[in-house]
């Protein structure tokens, strides 16, 4: 006999579930993911029990915080200063707050998300900052989330904001083949389930299979979207590697920072002896020295659109399923154009 949802409560659904009242909070407020097999569990149980969470409960969990939340990978890159105050102009002009946190979708804890339907009004995940299934979940759930630099779940309808990726890299890499006589061009990933990484990579082998370069395994290190892991990756190339190479194209500036700086303390002269580009087009990119030749990324407008694609979700209206913001090259004395 179903006992009436008046006298269960929160407890009774834990120990009919067998587990903890922590994870079923969890589970009931989406702040964490939790395994297909207890979810299930935890399902039956509540249908079993007729549980519904106290009235208080369910308008704490209604109420609009008014709150904004935005999950990043890390936040000690160059790169989010400009896609944070993008996000962040929109969400002050409506009067909301923005609470930043980090999380990794590769990380092994078993922790609870640092934002959420607990404690915000709906989310912009960057990358890989967050599990398909975690977005699934929050999703299905009723949450507004909008990704940013990542594809949308096939089948799911959430609404994704990136740039191009793929057809910048191989523009700025034949570039560097038909303007500068370049043909050894050691290419330097970034993290390799990231999106924006793959395509990039794929523009630069593009490139090389247009002007019929063979591709070189041994021309691709990694440096992770990192300039320390790039300047490491780079001065072990450089010490254990008898490849010859004429120019570098990074994935992203902050790794072409760490490039140069191995590449100077190694002895070589950029650009006379080795062109270097990059992608994304740091603030402080026009100022290095040489100036670095780049891509163009819209990384402020990809912040301020997906705050308004957020923000028209929480007020019901129609959003659009992807944007894709355009790219452009920027050309300085890194490659070897003198302009």
């Amino acid at each position: 006999m179903t006992r009436r949802s008046s006298s269960v409560t929160i407890r009774d659904v834990a120990r009919e579930a067998g587990v903890s009242v922590a994870t079923i909070s969890r589970y009931i407020n989406q702040s964490a993911r939790v395994s297909d097999d207890v979810a299930e569990r935890i399902e039956l149980a509540i249908e079993e029990l007729n549980y519904v969470p106290h009235a208080a409960a369910r308008h704490l969990a209604t109420q609009r915080t008014r709150v904004i939340g935005l999950l990043l990978t890390n936040m000690h890159n160059d790169f989010f200063a400009p896609l944070v105050s993008g996000i962040e102009a929109v969400v002050q002009h409506q009067g909301y707050n923005l609470l930043v946190a980090t999380h990794r979708a590769d990380s092994h804890l078993d922790i609870q998300l640092p934002i959420g339907s607990h404690n915000t009004d709906g989310m912009i995940v960057f990358a890989d900052s967050l599990r398909e299934d975690d977005i699934i979940g929050l999703h299905r759930n009723g949450f507004p989330i909008v990704l940013i630099h990542r594809s949308t779940p096939d089948g799911y309808e959430i609404p994704s904001v990136t740039i191009e990726n793929k057809d910048a890299t191989c523009r700025l890499v034949e570039h560097l083949i038909t303007d500068h006589g370049r043909k050894r061009i050691l290419f330097v990933r970034g993290p390799a389930n990231q999106e924006d990484s793959q395509w990039r990579e794929l523009g630069y082998l593009q490139a090389l299979e247009n002007h019929d370069i063979p591709r070189d395994p041994q021309l691709i290190i990694c440096g992770e979207f990192e300039r320390e892991v790039a300047y490491r990756e780079m001065v072990k190339f450089l010490e254990d590697s008898q490849t010859d190479f004429d120019a570098v194209f990074t994935g992203d500036d902050d790794s072409a920072i760490g490039i140069v700086n191995a590449l100077v303390e190694a002895g070589y002269r950029v650009p006379e002896d080795i062109s270097v580009a990059g992608f994304d087009d740091l603030r402080l990119s026009a100022f290095l020295t040489p100036p670095l030749t780049t891509v163009n990324a819209p990384t402020e407008l990809v912040g301020r659109t997906a705050a308004e694609q957020l923000f028209d979700l929480l007020t019901g209206k129609d959003v659009d399923p992807i944007i894709l913001l355009p790219t452009e090259i920027v050309i300085r004395r890194s490659c070897g154009c003198f302009v």
